[in-house]
């Protein structure tokens, strides 16, 4: 009986993952080589709990790939923990990610904006409600771990009520699935929702995340970002020449270490924002996108506690036909400076000739005044400050 077993499990022989010992370590000394960062001990040590998960999901995979009369006789790798990776802004984390992300060598791995996931989540919910499906986080968990062995966010963080409701189900239970997370965020899992509604509610995350995630600190002195900032002649570029683009795209490339230009949608009220693409914190988007769509306060606040730098392009000089676009402008720009994001724009004329005449003109003049603050050296130091009053969809 055991031998027919034996030989009815004989599958096609796969190929051998890469040894990936260490590849992080490799990769992250070729970009400190070709001057794109530069070498950090704090991410050199976050960089060595990432080479050990990586060591772990290859090893669970090669055993996945064995056949079943090998596995029989072999003994299951330990099964892999999560990782939670907190620090400062512009400290490395996303690099890392990156780094880690690209090195996996299996197809079953996802990286996604968390808010883009949360948008499939809820829409999934709302599928099976009408359905009539009884546990929809029961069912999503499990296509999920059909698809996915590993799952990555970048700037994790909870400002929305009815995700902090979803996320201890979900996690948990895609845990137990076996599903693999690799989170970068601001905070300590300790302080995510701080002065949320119902954060008790929320509580049984944290708990289902410190059982089965390693908590490391990113603890980097240096805010990489900040150099790239103070190496930029201005923050403010104008006019929209012909090397407008390429300025913004260099800022891209500096900030999310060659990163591809991903989209990314965020939920509001119910709606989605659309921006041309964002990684990690940084966001790249335009005039066209955040003012002449009829965006409004809450969806600028959205984005205001969701990036700590904006990129973004042709600003046009308005004119009184343009009053609507820039009453948006005001009200953008007004949600950027109270968070203390970081603007990096590309505009046809100076800041002090964007709006001169037309309804709201004079009240213009503050927005001005704020653009000109938000190029100064103590403006460029400040932090990043999210969200701390959750909104409700």
């Amino acid at each position: 009986m055991l031998k027919r077993i034996l030989k009815k499990a004989k599958p096609p022989p796969l190929s051998p993952l890469p040894d990936l010992s260490c590849e992080l370590e490799r990769r992250y000394f070729a970009l400190v080589d070709q001057a794109h960062i530069q070498y950090d001990a704090a991410q050199h040590g976050v960089l060595a709990h990432l080479q050990d998960l990586l060591n772990d999901l290859a090893a669970n995979a090669c055993h996945d790939n064995k056949p079943a009369a090998q596995k029989f006789f072999s003994r299951r790798p330990p099964r892999c923990k999560s990782l939670y990776i907190y620090g400062g802004v512009g400290r490395g984390k996303s690099m890392l990610m990156e780094l880690f992300y690209e090195s996996c060598p299996f197809p079953q791995k996802r990286r996604v904006h968390f808010n883009t996931f949360m948008i499939e989540v809820h829409a999934f919910v709302h599928r099976c409600r009408q359905q009539k499906i009884a546990d929809a986080l029961l069912v999503l968990a499990e296509q999920i771990r059909k698809s996915t062995r590993l799952l990555c966010f970048d700037e994790f963080h909870v400002t929305d009520i009815a995700d902090a409701m979803i996320l201890g189900r979900l996690f948990s239970k895609l845990f137990e699935l076996g599903v693999v997370t690799v989170m970068t965020s601001n905070r300590h899992p300790n302080d995510l929702y701080q002065g949320g509604l119902q954060r008790e509610q929320f509580l049984f995350f944290i708990k289902v995340l410190q059982n089965e995630a390693n908590i490391i600190q990113l603890a980097a002195k240096k805010d990489f970002r900040l150099r790239h900032l103070h190496a930029l002649k201005t923050t403010y570029y104008t006019p929209l020449d012909p090397d407008a683009d390429a300025f913004l795209r260099h800022s891209y490339d500096e900030l999310t270490h060659f990163s591809e230009m991903q989209p990314v949608e965020l939920p509001v009220f119910g709606r989605t924002v659309r921006l041309t693409a964002a990684h990690g914190d940084v966001a790249f988007t335009s005039f066209e996108e955040l003012c002449v769509q009829p965006l409004g306060a809450a969806d600028y606040l959205k984005i205001a506690g969701e990036f700590s730098t904006i990129i973004m392009a042709n600003i046009p000089k308005l004119t009184s036909a343009y009053r609507n676009e820039a009453k948006r402008f005001v009200t953008l720009i007004d949600a950027l400076y109270e968070h203390k994001v970081k603007l990096i724009c590309t505009a046809e004329v100076p800041a002090r000739e964007l709006y001169t005449e037309g309804d709201g003109a004079f009240e213009f003049e503050r927005t001005v005044s704020r653009l000109m603050e938000m190029q100064s050296e103590s403006y460029l130091r400040s932090e990043h400050l999210c969200d701390v009053e959750p909104r409700d969809r």
